[in-house]
């Protein structure tokens, strides 16, 4: 057996080390950056923020927007930071659950992180525009099943969320639709308002949040583990009979591989602090969001079944990204 450590190896080891260095002397010894892989302003870049605020854990809490590569720039940013605990992200699952199955990704998304603490849920809207000549979820199936192809659907993007919804929900119908994939949900939001296409898939976001109060824009389902206090009488697509559609955003806090358990559950641990906390609850509730904490063996098990499934979803849809 050779003397020498494979090259990997011996950086795993060392950056487990320095990890246990770190923790001996008592962590956190320095401000803690919590990534955000997405723009500033953003309704997930909120949320950060508010942790950030009400995280007490002896050190400042450094929000730092790493936007790029559908989320995929700000978690190789983590994946590649000493595991000492004072890099962190707080993501959707997708950049670890779903761009894997579309396309290359820089980082292991199996071995590179750890799962530290579930956050929430953001159910993902079925929305009607002004274009549309309906007025539920079971009229725009008809309607594409009447002219196959013709009945536009704007996503956010190709192998978004939205665009696995929209393909799930094509593929149990047995219809067709004018999918028209857009590169990020703000001109999506802008072109929903003056009625370019029939229907699109969103998450809440205040702009969003706010046509619909205004009448301009009309909600016909919700992939949500449940009906949303805030629209009672919409219907969730698990409900209308497409389990396998009903595909919400899950938000948590990663961390770089090898960070030791007692930082995971220290910071597991404030952050259901801050969660359990009203005045957060509200203002989630009222950007839409949903609670979900649970232990980090559930979130990592949680994190596991979405990439089995999303595996099997983009195999069935055919999802290809170029």
């Amino acid at each position: 057996m050779s003397r020498h450590l494979p090259r990997r190896t011996f950086l795993i080891t060392a950056a487990a080390l320095v990890a246990a260095s770190v923790q001996a002397q008592g962590w956190p010894s320095k401000p803690i950056r919590l990534i955000v892989p997405y723009a500033p302003g953003g309704p997930s870049d909120a949320v950060a923020r508010l942790l950030a605020e009400r995280m007490q854990l002896g050190q400042a809490v450094v929000v730092e927007n790493r936007a790029g590569a559908s989320g995929m720039t700000g978690m190789d940013a983590v994946a590649k930071s000493v595991p000492d605990g004072h890099t962190l992200a707080f993501a959707a699952v997708s950049p670890i659950t779903l761009n894997p199955h579309l396309g290359k990704v820089p980082y292991d998304p199996q071995k590179d992180f750890v799962s530290v603490a579930r956050v929430m849920y953001s159910p993902v809207y079925v929305v009607a525009t002004s274009a549309f000549k309906g007025k539920t979820f079971a009229d725009a199936i008809a309607q594409a099943k009447e002219r196959p192809g013709e009945l536009s659907v704007a996503t956010s993007g190709m192998g978004s969320v939205g665009h696995l919804m929209l393909a799930q929900i094509s593929r149990k119908a047995h219809v067709q639709f004018n999918h028209i994939p857009y590169k990020g949900s703000g001109q999506v939001t802008n072109d929903a308002a003056g009625g370019v296409f029939d229907l699109f898939t969103t998450n809440p976001s205040p702009a969003v949040n706010s046509l619909i109060s205004q009448g301009r824009l009309h909600v016909l389902s919700v992939a949500a583990p449940k009906r949303l206090a805030s629209m009672p009488d919409v219907p969730t697509l698990d409900e209308l009979g497409y389990a396998d559609a009903n595909l919400s955003s899950i938000f948590g806090i990663f961390a770089p591989a090898h960070t030791t358990a007692d930082v995971q559950k220290r910071i597991h641990a404030e952050v259901n602090r801050v969660l359990a906390d009203n005045d957060v609850r509200e203002r989630l509730g009222k950007l839409g969001y949903g609670i979900d904490i649970g232990s980090t063996e559930q979130f990592a098990m949680q994190v596991g079944r979405e990439f089995e499934a999303n595996a099997r979803i983009v195999k069935e849809a055919g999802i290809r990204m170029e």
